[in-house]
């Protein structure tokens, strides 16, 4: 990872704070704007997948020789329902109780760009168990951490993630927004990893 430098396109803080444990230099680039729009008949788990390529292709003609693109897109999956950020407050209200005591997905797409390279990508999925919340904890997480910019309205490193996340299985980073080892190991050992 020596000598190259990588583009995150993404205005997520817990993707920054991700990749930067890599200790790689990196910029963010969110001058892009795309429009968000998947194919209706597109499965869910696929669908963070083809975001993130999305995402990606505004940057590809543009990156420098020694630059990689990084994107990425996030989404909890609840009995093949995508839940994306809550609305306002009372919809996160709402996602919270539908997680209550249940276990969901969480899937990750990321998109990796090289100058003159098809662009690559892959996937990595997380199942989180979440113990059954009371409406008293519900209001008290909404309401002191307003997790309004997060999908499936929470963050697993806030308070939240301590008190009612039981269990996991896969990758706790990919919960905050990036498989980070899976995304290291493409980097670094030319993709043979199983995300």
């Amino acid at each position: 990872m020596v000598g190259k430098k990588y583009v995150l396109a993404s205005g997520s803080p817990r993707r920054r704070e991700l990749l930067a444990m890599l200790d790689v230099d990196f910029r963010v680039d969110t001058s892009r704007s795309v429009e968000e729009i998947v194919p209706e008949s597109t499965p869910a788990d696929e669908v963070p997948l083809v975001l993130s390529r999305i995402k990606a292709e505004p940057y590809l003609a543009d990156l420098a020789a020694d630059e990689i693109l990084i994107t990425a897109d996030t989404v909890v999956i609840l009995d093949d329902e995508i839940i994306g950020k809550p609305k306002d407050l009372a919809d996160a209200k709402r996602v919270l109780r539908k997680l209550s005591g249940r276990t969901h997905r969480v899937v990750t797409g990321v998109s990796i760009g090289r100058p003159g390279e098809p662009l690559e990508s892959f996937s990595a999925v997380t199942e989180v168990m979440f113990d059954e919340l009371t409406d008293a904890e519900i209001d008290y997480y909404v309401d002191k951490y307003k997790p309004l910019d997060k999908a499936g309205a929470y963050g697993i490193q806030e308070w939240i993630g301590a008190a009612a996340v039981k269990g996991l299985k896969g990758s706790y980073y990919n919960v905050m927004g990036l498989p980070i080892h899976a995304l290291y190991s493409r980097l670094t050992h030319g993709g043979h990893v199983i995300a």
